[in-house]
């Protein structure tokens, strides 16, 4: 049985050297472009034919977009709608970045930090954009909450501070821990019962149940982090 961490090795489909610096495309770039596309696609082969009475395929498109705006209005409150757009394209690329990894000889791009990592980081600079936007350079007072005694601000900043620079490493690690665990976890029970030579239904009802457990996993720790984005955006929003 090979080796489960193996699924996890990025591998260079075409490599690319510029000026000393490797921007080959790899296996993760190629399913961070999939991911992308699959989002656009499914929502527009969903919702590019309204009809007045919505069919079944429509319906699951207005269920999906009502379940993201539901929790953006949640997390955001009033003037959700202007950042509706972003939370929904995070939510979509990271389900199926988590999805198409469970298809064999595929590569869960989630599970990686650097990828994750960075959409953290950009979620948190439209959180600062935000912030400034709304509320000008009074933004900066997030660091210091009103009714803390300024003599208190060499304490109490670099705290705030630090909580808000963590929120990135919070989002990335709690995704990427969970999809490696899980995919680790697929990899040793599949390859258990196919070196024991066992055949039959109950092996394949456990595989497939863990497949099942799986495809759960990588909805909700999607939605997970959709909420957890629009939690920073709303606090961006509504910060005094």
């Amino acid at each position: 049985m090979s080796s489960p961490l193996h699924q996890f090795e990025v591998k260079k489909i075409v490599p690319i050297e510029w000026n000393g610096m490797d921007l080959s495309f790899t296996n993760a770039s190629l399913f961070m472009v999939l991911s992308v596309l699959c989002g656009l696609g499914v929502m527009w082969w969903l919702m590019h034919k309204q009809l007045l009475v919505p069919n079944t395929r429509q319906s699951v498109g207005e269920a999906i977009f009502g379940f993201i705006r539901n929790t953006a209005k949640d997390c955001i409150g009033e003037g959700y709608e202007k950042y509706l757009p972003f939370i929904l394209s995070v939510f979509l690329i990271i389900f199926f970045g988590n999805f198409l990894g469970l298809f064999p000889y595929s590569f869960t791009f989630t599970s990686q930090l650097a990828p994750v990592g960075v959409f953290a980081i950009l979620g948190l600079f439209v959180s600062m954009g935000i912030g400034l936007s709304n509320h000008g350079i009074k933004w900066f007072r997030t660091f210091l909450p009103a009714g803390i005694p300024v003599v208190m601000a060499p304490i109490i900043v670099p705290i705030e501070l630090f909580s808000f620079l963590a929120k990135p490493f919070s989002l990335t690690v709690r995704l990427v821990m969970n999809m490696v665990v899980g995919h680790i976890l697929l990899k040793i029970v599949a390859g258990f019962i196919y070196s024991l030579g066992l055949a039959g239904v109950l092996p394949l009802v456990v595989v497939g149940i863990l497949i099942m457990f799986e495809m759960f996993i990588a909805f909700l720790q999607a939605y997970i982090y959709t909420i957890l984005t629009s939690i920073y955006i709303g606090e961006a929003v509504h910060s005094h």
